[in-house]
């Protein structure tokens, strides 16, 4: 599973600018007055080839005066609680206060590994802090600048030493589990565990009418027609302002982790209520990972005859964003089109792990060079040359040429579309990395070019002072050298 780390500190520090820049992303609003950031903010992060699961803080009230800021500190407390790595942030031009000393001793109890951040150290000799800082009692301390990035991949790199690298392609649940891992995930009460239990046919996990039933995800091995699956059930996400309960909070990053750890996603929707705002924000995390993904509709034999044309209108309206994932409608509860699930997961589990060869993906290449030309930048023509794989789950496919950085959204989409019809990528994102190779003779080129240019200007030079003798010379009546003609 992934490593939690959570960022912790009194209000407005800059947690939340460095939630950004450690994930990548603008989940985390981002606003100059304290108190901003309330509940937890959940985020996947990278330092090297260690993934891990970032977790935003609302700032900790030393004495709490609202029963919010006794929440904000209590959902801190509870961040620390999961956590397996903590970084304490500090304001450097502030300088140490008395809740910064107080946030320390917290984190001293918990007895978990802390790194010091001292943010907004950008222009400062970091020796400055060195002194004051060091009061606070913690070995390992960085200076950074969260809002310009500097510093901060150090950090968290600091942070999660002594972990070991994982292979997200390879990462396996257990150390001897080969079986196909896939995550269930959804809102609330949308019917994952009863989809679990009937994909394994047994009432393996607790089904009810209430929503937020299940609260930690729940691992079920099982085998069906001789392969080997592990079922992961999720909690469901709702968005933070309905989450009350300190358990159900716990459980959204376990919902992270279990995403990480699939092979393949299903996405359960409950086919009366539609795409919610919840349920785009959890099949972007899917997205983010680069996951097989599948869409279960489910409650499909509760939808009139009538209605399920517009239904299902609305629904491919509201997904055009994910256009290679596969809808699939479904009744986990009496059974209907779930064992085509089973076959589609199996299938986009195949397709995500798929060997491509290189000669196979630069023919591929080709004809889709042939077909349709990369745009011209600048009056040149973006060259792409040959392409190979570079990883698996999600299918990774590295271009090389020249002028790639300059290929546009539109074209890589092409590009995708076009290697994931040709190599049957069923229901997976291909990603694209485009390299510009290195010119071994660009070098020498450049001063080949800086030379014949000096010289050019020499020449013109000579000749522009041989014109200005010879105009001196006729203007005072002195021979020029010229023979008459």
């Amino acid at each position: 599973m992934l490593p939690i780390v959570a960022l912790v500190g009194r209000p407005n520090v800059g947690k939340s600018t460095l939630f950004n820049t450690l994930t990548g992303t603008r989940d985390a609003i981002v606003a100059d007055v304290p108190g901003v950031t309330r509940d937890r903010q959940y985020g996947y992060g990278r330092a090297g080839d260690i993934p891990c699961v970032v977790v935003d803080t609302g700032g900790v009230v030393v004495s709490p005066r609202s029963t919010v800021e006794q929440q904000m500190r209590d959902q801190t407390q509870r961040a620390i609680v999961e956590a397996d790595r903590l970084i304490l942030v500090v304001d450097g031009r502030a300088g140490l206060t008395a809740d910064d000393r107080e946030v320390a001793r917290l984190l001293h109890r918990s007895g978990k590994p802390v790194v010091l951040a001292v943010n907004k150290a950008e222009g400062v000799d970091p020796g400055v802090f060195a002194a004051e800082f060091h009061r606070l009692g913690f070995k390992e301390w960085y200076a950074i600048a969260a809002q310009s990035g500097q510093g901060c991949a150090a950090l968290l790199a600091a942070a999660l030493e002594g972990l070991e690298a994982i292979d997200e392609s390879e990462q396996e649940v257990d150390a001897n589990d080969d079986s196909i891992r896939i995550a269930v995930i959804g809102r609330p009460n949308v019917g994952k565990s009863t989809l679990v239990n009937r994909l394994i046919g047994e009432e393996r996990v607790i089904a009810t009418d209430l929503p937020g039933t299940t609260r930690d995800s729940i691992f079920v091995p099982f085998e069906r027609d001789g392969r080997r699956f592990t079922l992961i059930d999720t909690a469901g996400v709702r968005r933070r302002a309905r989450v009350e309960d300190a358990v159900e909070r716990a459980s959204v990053a376990r919902t992270l982790q279990a995403i990480a750890a699939a092979h393949v996603v299903i996405l359960v929707l409950d086919a009366h209520q539609g795409i919610a705002e919840q349920d785009a924000s959890v099949l972007g995390l899917a997205l983010q990972k680069g996951r097989a993904l599948l869409l279960a509709v489910n409650k499909w034999d509760g939808i009139p005859m009538d209605q399920r044309e517009n239904v299902r209108n609305s629904l491919a309206l509201r997904l055009d964003f994910v256009p290679f994932a596969p809808i699939h409608y479904i009744s986990a509860r009496h059974g209907t089109g779930v064992g085509e699930l089973a076959g589609a997961a199996v299938r986009a589990y195949e397709a995500s792990m798929r060997e491509m060869s290189t000669p196979q993906l630069s023919k591929v290449l080709e004809k889709a060079l042939e077909a349709h030309q990369p745009p011209l930048v600048k009056g040149r023509r973006i060259k792409l040359r040959y392409a190979h794989q570079g990883g698996r789950n999600p299918p990774r496919i590295i271009i090389h040429g020249n002028q790639t950085q300059q290929t546009p959204d539109s074209y890589r989409r092409y590009l995708s579309n076009v290697f994931r019809e040709a190599f049957d990528l069923y229901a997976c994102p291909v990603v694209l990395e485009l390299r510009t190779d290195a010119n071994p003779f660009g070098n020498r080129e450049q001063r080949e070019a800086a030379e014949r240019k000096l010289q050019a200007k020499k020449k013109a030079g000579q000749r522009n002072v041989a014109k200005r003798v010879s105009r001196k010379k006729v203007a005072t009546g002195k021979p020029t050298g010229k023979r008459p003609r």
